[in-house]
């Protein structure tokens, strides 16, 4: 018996749904990470910023994930005394302090992927090489998205629970402080 395949609209809904989906389990992995480095998700997601992206300022640090400078400066003092970054001076500009990750520690965090690594490989197999390229595309397009959504928000009126009666989303001139 054969199976008709669904319409556009019908696997763009499943898409959709498939994509909460993963992003709710990618979630609740990376707390998993997060539980078992004792660091909150926040500051685990941060690190992860700065093995993946190298050094940087805590400026451009707060930029790339939208927090406050408040807010990425307890975040840098949490994970500096906790062992996994270190700030530095900046060499261009004695005024400015670079933020960078402890080597020792991405290793530590990395064998906590091994399993993930192994089943995504696994995973991965199923897949031809042209196929993959279309999933590796389809992915890194959806974190541009997913950026400029971030960033859109982040941009807009006070979280929808403070907004004033009648503002209906339009800016109020508070800042939320919410990052």
């Amino acid at each position: 018996m054969s199976r008709k395949m669904p319409g556009r609209a019908e696997l763009l809904t499943a898409m959709n749904d498939g994509g909460r989906r993963m992003s709710s389990a990618t979630i609740l992995f990376h707390q998993a990470v997060a539980d078992r480095l004792g660091l909150n998700l926040t500051d685990h997601k941060c690190v992860d910023i700065l093995f993946t992206q190298g050094p940087m300022t805590a400026g451009d640090l707060a930029e790339l994930t939208g927090l406050t400078t408040g807010a990425i400066t307890g975040v840098i003092d949490r994970l500096e005394k906790a062992g996994f970054v270190r700030r530095e001076d900046d060499p261009n500009d004695r005024r400015r302090v670079i933020v960078r990750a402890v080597p020792k520690r991405h290793r530590e965090i990395g064998r906590l992927f091994d399993d993930l690594a192994a089943r995504m490989a696994e995973l991965a197999g199923r897949y031809s090489d042209k196929e993959l390229t279309v999933i590796f595309d389809f992915m890194v397009r959806s974190c541009e998205n997913l950026h400029a959504a971030a960033r859109q928000l982040r941009q807009e009126a006070e979280p929808v629970g403070k907004r004033a009666k009648g503002t209906r989303g339009r800016k109020t001139g508070v800042a939320s402080g919410n990052g």
